[in-house]
């Protein structure tokens, strides 16, 4: 009678939750529940994958610093082209961050400037900054200078602060239709551009770029940083330029001069100057270093004689 009891709370135990394991066992095929803390085939223990994944985060994190110090060099230059798709989609992302936009409302797009890809500011990016920093245009002023109408915006933020811009178009001989939207994009222009300046954005609004000569705007997948269409060539690398200026220190001093105002005139700088005219400008110069350096052994020469004829 006892046994028949202790089965039938054994039972009724078995039934309520789960059997106990024997203290030494674990599981059906009886290992050892101390081999828990151990590796299994080859697996690596908690503690293993915890070193791992610190030394993971620090490759993670080393290479983030990388990216954001390629960035931070080629932002300097004001050429993005020179940055990877990857980092294109970092920068975009920062600077969309750090104004408080959204990012995904595409509130800037790129343009290729004086061969430079940069970035200019949408209507959305001028809307949005507005109400971040609660801009209201108090006052909008026009008038017309011979066939120029200008329009002046003034603006306050939330703070207080006030600021006014500019804007211009050529009305010239338009009439009718095209004139009254020459007027309502010289307006729309006026409240751009003070928005981005009371906004300390110092970014071209597309409402600009009409009217900017060479301006070029660029397709670039927002979500990849790829450039849809090949309109920009690969720029010199800095060691290229770095050559091609050690070259030109031993040239002839107008030579010189020559190079140096073409490069500043065209590109701005040699690192806007494309790599495909780097054998060219290189053969030339050393072609004419190896001409100064003649006429300086001839100069030496002359000298020399002189020297001893006194």
């Amino acid at each position: 009678m006892n046994l028949c009891k202790e089965g039938a709370a054994s039972g009724k135990h078995q039934q309520d939750g789960p059997p106990r394991l024997n203290s030494s066992r674990c599981g059906s095929n009886h290992t050892p529940s101390n081999g828990l803390n151990q590796s299994l085939s080859g697996v690596p223990s908690i503690g293993t994958k915890k070193t791992d994944g610190g030394k993971m985060n620090q490759e993670l994190a080393l290479k983030r610093e990388e990216d954001f110090s390629a960035i931070e060099q080629v932002v300097m230059q004001g050429d993005l082209s020179r940055l990877s798709a990857e980092q294109r989609v970092t920068y975009y992302r920062k600077v969309c961050e750090s104004a408080g936009l959204n990012p995904f409302t595409n509130p800037f797009a790129y343009i290729l400037l004086n061969g430079k890809l940069t970035l200019y500011a949408k209507k959305d990016c001028t809307e949005q900054l507005r109400k971040i920093h609660g801009v209201s245009i108090e006052e909008l002023d026009d008038k017309l200078i011979d066939d120029i109408y200008v329009v002046t915006a003034k603006a306050r933020d939330k703070h207080g602060r006030v600021d006014q811009a500019k804007g211009a178009v050529v009305l010239g001989h338009l009439k009718g239709e095209a004139r009254a939207n020459a007027i309502m994009k010289c307006e729309t222009k006026a409240k751009r551009r003070v928005t981005l300046s009371i906004c300390g954005m110092g970014w071209t609004d597309e409402s600009e770029i009409d009217s900017i000569p060479n301006a070029q705007p660029v397709e670039i997948d927002l979500g990849t940083g790829e450039i849809k269409a090949d309109v920009i060539k690969p720029k010199l690398s800095s060691d290229q330029v770095e050559e091609l200026r050690t070259i030109l220190d031993d040239c002839e001093g107008k030579y010189q001069k020559w190079v140096y105002d073409y490069v500043k005139k065209t590109f701005n700088d040699f690192t806007g100057v494309p790599a495909d005219m780097y054998d060219q400008i290189k053969a030339a110069a050393i072609k004419n270093r190896e001409k100064n350096s003649e006429h300086l052994q001839v100069e030496n020469q002359a000298d020399m004689l002189v020297e001893v004829a006194q």
